[in-house]
């Protein structure tokens, strides 16, 4: 595969979706093609997932921390055969909300399952697939409720959770990027979108021209 696969990931309200959208048009205007995706909801198998697990309340009842990481797992192995590795493969852009790293953080470190157990599976489920460029939208859990109450809208089961989960995913998150340190790039997300902008395109310029 000759295309490039970016990834963005952070704690909810940290800003991956406006970032991902101002990436997506620099990308453009440099004349490449881009594929900007998300997890879960990349496929309609995804989408499907994705209203179950975050938003089927009741009509699923309480899903046990396994089950919810297997099915994240099934999402993220139909995303990737039939979205992303196509996509690379006719070397296009891949720019991605949320991968295996959101699964090691919020599955492993934040349900404390055992993360080695979690990434395995995710491996299986993607043939060995990891991104080039992690981009890691750094925020306290406090400034990410506040962005999440100023949003308006219904919180989902996730963005639900206490704070104490929400410290431990961001700490997860941390211990990634601090153990891969080539394959990350962390920046403090509760600086101005623009500036935040401008260091993601200062990153994804020299990688692509590596």
């Amino acid at each position: 595969m000759s295309g490039t696969f970016i990834t963005l990931e952070g704690g909810d309200g940290a800003g991956k979706t406006t970032q991902a959208e101002l990436l997506e048009q620099w990308l453009e205007g440099r004349g490449l093609e881009v594929v900007r995706t998300r997890e879960p909801g990349g496929t309609r198998l995804g989408t499907e997932v994705r209203r179950l697990l975050l938003h089927g309340g009741d009509e699923i009842g309480e899903v046990d921390v396994r089950a919810e990481a297997l099915l994240y797992a099934a999402d993220r192995a139909q995303h990737v055969a039939k979205v992303v590795r196509p996509a690379l493969e006719r070397d296009a852009v891949v720019v991605q909300d949320r991968y295996i790293d959101s699964s090691l953080a919020y599955q492993g470190a934040g349900r404390v399952l055992d993360v080695d157990e979690v990434r395995r599976i995710s491996e299986w489920a993607t043939g060995g697939l990891w991104p080039d460029l992690t981009i890691l939208l750094d925020l306290d859990p406090e400034t990410s409720s506040g962005r999440r109450r100023d949003r308006g809208g219904s919180s989902d089961r996730l963005e639900s959770e206490a704070v104490d989960f929400h410290t431990a995913v961001r700490d997860g998150f941390r211990a990634l990027a601090k153990a891969d340190p080539h394959r990350f790039f962390t920046i403090d997300a509760a600086l101005p979108v623009d500036e935040i902008h401008t260091r993601i395109v200062g990153r994804v310029s020299g990688f692509l021209t590596r």
